[in-house]
């Protein structure tokens, strides 16, 4: 728990991080700014019927890297949870997705990040690894 906690503090200061997934054989990147903690988890929320959420039901690997005075990358699976729990929990912490995703998130997926491992580097060198 105290290493989930730890990379979403990271990801929660950096307010924005790159979520790279895998098209065939090509990387795709994209910038992303909505996480969140639940039941000690880390989620990530995506919108329904974009390239990305098709490539992550494809394959489910995927890398988040962001940069705050030192650069965490995390190497993980993204598996879908769209409880409604989940997504009302996103819905309350940034309430500005409403118009975008439906009033209970109906146009939101709901990613759960897991097997992940979490490196922060100061520069080009690792300082600390975790896997949560």
């Amino acid at each position: 728990m105290e290493a989930v906690k730890k990379v979403y503090d990271f990801l929660e200061d950096a307010k924005s991080f790159y979520l790279a997934t895998v098209e065939g054989d090509q990387p795709r990147v994209r910038v992303y700014g909505a996480i969140l903690m639940f039941e000690d988890n880390l989620y990530l929320m995506a919108f329904a019927r974009t390239n990305a959420t098709k490539q992550i039901a494809s394959n489910p690997k995927a890398e988040i890297c962001a940069f705050k005075g030192k650069t965490l990358r995390v190497t993980c699976k993204l598996v879908e949870d769209n409880r409604q729990a989940v997504k009302d929990a996103m819905m309350a912490k940034m309430p500005s997705l409403k118009p975008i995703t439906g009033e209970a998130g109906e146009n939101a997926v709901m990613l759960r990040v897991t097997e992940a491992t979490a490196t922060f580097f100061n520069l080009m060198e690792p300082v600390e690894t975790i896997t949560f």
